[in-house]
């Protein structure tokens, strides 16, 4: 697919998606649960959120789209499949947390994974699991196979991985019978994340008391169905309009925001600030407004996916930015680094890749030209914030890549007055 966006500013409202974050714990969770639970939220057509979806079909659940949410059955326990396909996608997501639950449930699975994900690193947690009375395969090279019983024990994961390892264990562990724990050594870098876990364990009656990074899980703890839950607008591709805002001439309003949510990429709102943009609440409404654009330094260690679209920002603002601990790019949909900087580069930035950040020295104005989104969704998020500073048009292949976590984003971007051909 490809999208030809023409010079302009984006001005206009557009109502927020669910987060991807929530909406797959919240799944998770429900499909564990005692009973029946309804999720409201917007359907996107989310690829990473069908994933997550036909995985727990394949252990059972029974998961009905309504018009404005999920009806989860959860999976029946005593009528466990011996063996399933577990169809991941390219969904990291999906594949990091389903791969413990399946463990602590005993079933053979086979994860089907496509795209980078089957590239995409698994230690520490394979340790883990393996330490714990299971067997990791590939029976082929797309295709990884998890054999046995997880035992209770104790875990233990270092802070600075992914999160997802951590969130997993944390969803899967309280399915054994026995206790265990969760140790987290040094420092957590995506601690928001974990709290999103937590925090809908909570909903559903489960929780796990921490004391010096140790939780301690309860075995054969009850997920209970708080019947009706709802889910959060997505900071993460929000942040994608809160730069549209702060590009030239912006004026854009993202309504169906929660300004206390758990959800760490809600620091968008604080990072636009501080580079110079006007931002305003209204209740569950935010608007970013054209301001000043300054150079900023940035700490990318508990915002990752944020980098590519603050870097477009920051691509026509008032000197040299700065961006570290962002080595976690590298091993996404894309090395985003790297896509992130020969991008906006071929768009007329000035961008220097360093190994764990980028430097990017901020011009008046970008160009244009054709650029691929290299099949990674925020790429193509990042092609079109940049667009906004661009005096000519931009093309750009590979435009389908938005359907991993945003499917209507094209549309909704018309919504502003965005001409794209």
């Amino acid at each position: 697919m490809i999208v030809t966006m023409e010079p302009g500013a984006a001005c206009g409202e557009v109502f927020a998606i669910p987060s991807k974050s929530h909406l797959h714990r919240l799944l998770i969770c429900a499909a564990l649960a005692n009973e029946c639970t309804v999720i409201s939220c917007e359907h996107t057509g989310a690829e990473d959120i069908k994933a997550t979806v036909a995985c727990l079909e394949a252990l059972g659940a029974g998961i009905t789209e309504l018009p404005d949410g999920f009806d989860v059955k959860p999976i029946d326990f005593g009528n466990l499949p011996e063996t399933c396909v577990l169809p991941c996608k390219e969904s990291g997501s999906t594949f990091r947390f389903m791969l413990p639950v399946v463990c602590a449930l005993g079933v053979t699975g086979e994860f089907q994974m496509e795209g980078r994900l089957p590239e995409r690193p698994l230690a520490p947690l394979d340790t883990q699991l393996t330490s714990k009375g299971i067997t990791l395969s590939k029976p082929t090279p797309t295709t990884l196979r998890c054999e046995g019983q997880l035992a209770s024990g104790a875990y233990t994961l270092p802070g600075n991985v992914s999160s997802q390892y951590i969130s997993g264990l944390l969803m899967a562990l309280p399915l054994l019978e026995a206790d265990s724990t969760l140790e987290i050594r040094d420092d957590i870098q995506s601690g928001d994340y974990i709290e999103i876990t937590l925090g809908v364990q909570r909903a559903f009656g489960v929780e796990h008391p921490l004391s010096s990074q140790v939780y301690t899980i309860s075995g054969d703890a009850k997920y209970m169905s708080p019947e009706h839950v709802v889910a959060d607008g997505d900071w993460s591709n929000g942040a994608f309009w809160l730069a549209c805002g702060a590009m030239p001439g912006g004026n854009v309003t993202l309504k169906r925001m929660n300004p206390n949510s758990l959800q760490g990429d809600r620091r968008m709102a604080d990072i636009i600030t501080q580079i110079g943009a006007n931002l305003s609440w209204d209740e569950d409404h935010v608007t970013v407004r054209e301001g000043k654009r300054n150079a900023v330094e940035i700490d990318a260690g508990a915002i990752p996916d944020l980098i590519p679209v603050i870097s477009a920002i920051l691509s026509v603002a008032n000197g040299t930015s700065v961006i570290t601990n962002a080595s976690r790019l590298r091993i996404k949909e894309s090395d985003r680094l790297a896509t992130t900087a020969s991008t906006l580069n071929a768009l007329g930035a000035k961008i220097t890749e360093l190994e764990d950040g980028l430097i990017i020295e901020g011009v008046p104005s970008l160009k244009g030209g054709t650029v691929d989104a290299c099949n990674d969704h925020r790429i193509a998020m990042t092609a079109a914030v940049a667009s906004l500073a661009c005096t000519e048009s931009v093309i750009l292949t590979g435009a389908q890549a938005v359907n991993k976590s945003y499917p209507k984003l094209w549309e909704d971007f018309e919504k502003l007055g965005k001409i794209l051909n």
